[in-house]
């Protein structure tokens, strides 16, 4: 399966190893985003009404 999927990207071009790279990069970018919205340790308070 390995050497199908690498035959598949080594035949579009740099374009093949760009995209997953870049899947990768943003899925983890978004889950440490998340692991720290919700382990924030002082989360800041909404504003809201004439305060803001």
């Amino acid at each position: 399966m390995m050497t199908n999927c690498f035959a598949l990207m080594g035949s579009m071009g740099w374009l093949g190893w760009l995209m997953p790279l870049a899947v990768l990069s943003l899925l983890g970018l978004g889950i440490a985003a998340l692991l720290k919205y919700l382990f924030a340790s002082n989360p800041t308070p909404p504003r809201n009404g004439a305060n803001s």
